[in-house]
């Protein structure tokens, strides 16, 4: 496995995914979408329009469907890429009536795709039911309550499954939720005192999440308990090579993340990559 893998320059990367052998990484810069081989270190641009031209934000891969599911940050809506060719099948916007919509990260579950929005308390929903992709259509909303409170700054940031649960963190807090997909119930997951500061992308492992601190240049291994209520920090991994890392994605014992590099004055021009580190 390479340690490090070189993305065109200025590509702007922010969300990353695998489909157990290859990485998908996508463009803040114009939504494209790019695979890379984590062997040989080779990278493949799978669709050079970008499908819509929109941010690609946070990024998760559809077995099933051989989909990769695409949040578009403040374009507002969630999109359905092909894994193959990275064009748009489809697009669900949510509604527009709530203002500042960022749609930051996504996760897919056995019926349904989940987003956050940065901005409101709640989530984006697309409902599955089979191996199609849904026609486009607008994205439902589930209210997320609870100890869930609207806090100045990025709220509502990584998302994934976990048992039945989603698990997603509110970057302006650094508290982790445990998120009942049916009724949108947040309960915050007691971790012992210890602050996600600066949480963005989640990435489960059994009964350990990952969660990428980016501005803090660090990924916080932490294992929870079978009913996701409490954790505690096992490990905060760290690299040199770590230049605001925002997701990561596990594969073959390894973590991928990449460096979104947030503040480079010149990020139309500046150098980006995936870094590997070993996973707890």
């Amino acid at each position: 496995m390479q340690d490090r893998i070189e993305l065109p320059t200025g590509w702007q990367p922010e969300g990353i995914t695998a489909d157990g052998r290859k990485l998908y990484v996508g463009s803040l810069a114009d939504g494209r979408i790019l695979r890379a081989n984590p062997r040989n270190g080779s990278v493949h641009v799978l669709s050079r329009s970008g499908g819509t031209g929109a941010p690609s934000v946070g990024i998760d891969y559809d077995a099933k469907r051989k989909v990769l599911w695409v949040a578009g940050g403040p374009s507002g809506e969630i999109r359905a890429h092909s894994a193959t060719s990275g064009a748009l099948l489809a697009r669900y916007p949510l509604p527009a009536d709530a203002e500042g919509r960022f749609v930051n990260d996504i996760v897919v579950t056995r019926n349904a795709v989940y987003a956050t929005d940065s901005s409101n308390a709640e989530l984006g929903v697309v409902r599955l039911d089979g191996r199609k992709v849904p026609a486009s259509a607008p994205a439902e909303v589930l209210p997320v309550s609870g100890d869930f409170v609207l806090a100045d700054g990025f709220n509502l940031n990584g998302i994934v499954a976990s048992d039945d649960w989603l698990l997603a963190v509110q970057s302006a807090t650094g508290t982790l939720f445990r998120i009942d997909p049916a009724t949108g119930v947040a309960k915050a997951v007691d971790l012992g005192g210890y602050q996600l500061t600066n949480g963005d992308g989640l990435e489960p492992d059994g009964d350990t999440v990952y969660v990428v601190r980016n501005r803090d240049n660090l990924i916080a291994a932490l294992e929870l308990d079978d009913d996701r209520t409490a954790g505690e920090l096992v490990d905060e991994i760290t690299s040199d090579d770590f230049d605001v890392p925002t997701t990561a994605a596990l594969l073959c014992g390894s973590l991928f993340a990449v460096n979104a590099r947030f503040g480079n004055p010149a990020p139309t021009t500046a150098d980006y990559w995936i870094i590997r580190v070993e996973a707890d």
